[in-house]
């Protein structure tokens, strides 16, 4: 009986003790949650704050840096445009390589004062050194005027003599054989279209071509 006295007493004493503890467990949570609930106002205060700071921080930089300007366009170079014929016709036209060599009746240096080229052509009148340009089966080649000829078939409507390297890569695009043969059989160019892109200082006649 004693023993059972002692224990009912012990069972109610740890019972008073658990709901002690209990009750400052909840009474402990109850405090941290309004310690929570005071400070969340001012938290919330700090995070707005925060927030405005690196907005204006943000603004700030803004102004100070400067605004890139965008890179001007480069405009695009304008194309040349081909120069105006100043004559243009058509013509047969035969072929030469007057370099002294006395190959072929040879006579000699150009009247022109350059030496023999390519590009170099003979006229029976035109001006000494006149730019011209020639043009046959697609091809062309842009020439200057730099000796006499030719001398007795200008009268039968051969009113320019072409270099040799003009002549055959005229008729086919190809080289000749040698300085002095087109390399072909062929001696003449009919219906060769020429262009005076611009008239030479040197002597002769401007105008139509007229036989040597």
């Amino acid at each position: 009986m004693h023993k059972r006295a002692i224990n009912v007493v012990l069972t109610g004493a740890t019972g008073v003790s658990l709901a002690g503890m209990l009750v400052a467990g909840v009474s402990a949570a109850s405090e941290d949650d309004a310690a929570r609930q005071k400070n969340l106002p001012a938290t919330q205060a700090m995070a707005a704050h925060n927030k405005q700071s690196a907005a204006k921080a943000a603004k700030a930089q803004s102004k100070a840096a400067p605004a890139k300007k965008a890179a001007p366009k480069k405009a695009a170079p304008a194309k040349k445009a081909a120069p105006k014929a100043l004559l243009s016709g058509k013509t047969t036209a035969s072929y030469f390589w007057d370099d002294g060599s006395g190959v072929n009746g040879d006579t000699g240096a150009p009247a022109g004062g350059k030496p023999m080229q390519k590009g170099l052509f003979a006229s029976p009148s035109w001006p000494m050194h006149t730019k011209v340009k020639v043009t046959y089966g697609g091809r062309s080649v842009v020439g200057f005027v730099g000796d006499r000829g030719p001398g007795a078939p200008s009268h039968s409507g051969v009113m320019l003599d072409l270099d040799t390297y003009t002549f055959r890569y005229l008729l086919d695009g190809k080289k000749p054989e040698s300085d002095y043969e087109a390399g072909t059989g062929e001696g003449h160019l009919k219906g060769l279209k020429y262009e005076v892109l611009e008239w030479g200082e040197g002597a002769g006649k401007k105008g139509e071509p007229v036989p040597f």
